[in-house]
């Protein structure tokens, strides 16, 4: 499912004109190796972040210590900013971030394992996020369901221009 998603991805975006950039924690780089699986994708994919520390996250994407401080890694202030930052650091017109817990463990009661937020950016408009409760599925079946999770968000947006 996650290389059709991804063809469908790299189809929208082409017809909307639309390049792409990801930045990630818990997934490690693996929505950009999902779209770059595809053969011709460097026509719309221009880079990954791969930001799975606080300080990487601050380096890197520009989000703000303070958020960090205030909210933590996992939540939509922090996907929003690492999103904003992915858009603003690349020659893409749309990015999506995510920042989760992806266990096992790691979890607690305000932010349990398989919590996920995800951030969308896109030039001209306002930066959205959204949380996702996948449960405590187990690290690979939670990093899946968030690629595909972000890469159907991608698409939707692509095709609302």
């Amino acid at each position: 499912m996650t290389r059709a998603l991804a063809e469908d991805l790299l189809s929208t975006c082409r017809t909307a004109g639309m390049t792409l950039a990801t930045a990630e924690s818990c997934t490690g780089g693996l929505i950009a190796g999902a779209i770059t699986d595809i053969p011709g994708s460097s026509d719309v994919f221009d880079r990954g972040f791969v930001t799975y520390s606080n300080a990487a996250k601050t380096e890197m994407l520009g989000v703000a210590p303070a958020t960090l401080d205030a909210h933590g890694a996992v939540s939509e202030a922090t996907a929003k900013e690492m999103a904003t930052g992915a858009l603003a650091r690349s020659a893409a017109g749309l990015a999506v971030s995510v920042t989760g817990i992806a266990g096992p463990g790691g979890g607690s009661p305000g932010k349990p394992e398989g919590r996920v937020c995800f951030g969308l950016a896109r030039k001209g408009a306002a930066t959205v996020a959204e949380t996702v409760d996948f449960g405590a599925l187990g690290r690979d079946a939670v990093r899946r369901a968030t690629v595909e999770h972000a890469l159907r968000l991608l698409i939707r947006a692509a095709q609302a221009g």
